[in-house]
């Protein structure tokens, strides 16, 4: 399989996830179980992808986690540039599940926080933390 078919379905596998979690008012603990499971699921693509990618020639020369350059290095190859990919969506669709397990925030509040963690992780969960932290604060 071709990393780009592998890439495809990596990116289509993560949605009924997120469509679990955007849902989750109808039954929380069973969408963030869902989306747990697609989560594990596709870290195991990412170690095989990383396992496979260290059996074949190796990193490029150069390539590290001490410079920008050494990652771009280190993303080089399709395989390696998949198993980032990979990571993203992994930690992503983790994140999300783990800001709708927590009940603290009522559902039309988390969509917006679940639609950028799955756009922009990071940012979906700045906000998560900043309408929690103002909730808590109204309390």
């Amino acid at each position: 399989m071709t990393p780009d078919h592998l890439f495809s379905i990596a990116s289509a596998a993560v949605l009924p996830g997120w469509l679990a979690l955007a849902c989750a008012p109808l039954g929380r603990a069973k969408a963030v179980l869902a989306a747990r499971v697609i989560a594990v699921l596709l870290a195991g693509l990412y170690v095989t992808l990383l396992a496979t990618g260290l059996a074949g020639e190796g990193p490029p020369a150069g390539a590290s986690f001490n410079s920008l350059e050494g990652v771009r290095l280190l993303l080089a190859s399709p395989q390696a540039l998949l198993a980032g990919w990979v990571h993203y969506l992994v930690f992503d669709l983790w994140v999300g599940s783990w800001e709708a397990e927590d009940n603290s925030l009522p559902h039309w509040l988390l969509l917006p926080c679940l639609a950028l963690t799955f756009l922009a992780g990071p940012t979906g969960l700045l906000l998560y933390h900043l309408l929690k932290a103002g909730r808590m604060r109204r309390s």
